[in-house]
């Protein structure tokens, strides 16, 4: 048997030339999509976008005295605590201080109403505040009153 030689030749170094090109161009092209990006050219996001803030409307917050109203010899609580205040258009203010006796009285009127099974359910508060800042309303004409603020509603 002839052996062949087989010798290896002179071997072939790989090009690196595509290599440093393909890194080069991803270079290139990374940092101008992060600048498309970043400056919002594309993909605006929301955050970026701040939308003009309006002042607020004139308002004035006019406090109700405080109600206590006893409640009778079979509910579980004896006296109910009521305390509020109202939202109130700017102009309006001193007009609703005047009208302050007839509020508490109209208010006072309906929470002594109110059925006492009423009073106890903490899902109801929603309703009677409504039922409450409508008769407020009437008292003081439309448009002056804008919401009832609760801020105290304790049976004790």
């Amino acid at each position: 048997m002839t052996q062949t030689d087989s010798a290896p030749g002179p071997v072939q170094k790989k090009n690196k030339i595509p290599l440093v090109v393909g890194l080069i161009g991803a270079a290139v092209f990374g940092s101008g999509a992060f600048y498309a990006t970043f400056s919002g050219k594309i993909l605006n996001t929301p955050s970026q976008v701040t939308p003009p803030v309006e002042a607020l409307p004139s308002m004035t917050f006019v406090a109700v005295d405080p109600i206590i109203i006893s409640l009778g010899p079979t509910a579980k609580a004896r006296h109910l605590r009521f305390a509020s205040q109202l939202e109130v258009e700017g102009l309006h203010a001193d007009d609703v201080r005047l009208l302050l006796p007839r509020i508490v009285d109209v208010l006072n009127g309906y929470l002594r109403a109110v059925e006492l099974k009423h009073l106890e359910d903490p899902t109801a508060l929603v309703r009677l505040k409504a039922q409450m800042l409508r008769r407020v309303q009437i008292v003081t004409g439309e448009g002056r009153v804008r919401d009832l603020l609760i801020s105290e509603f304790v049976l004790n």
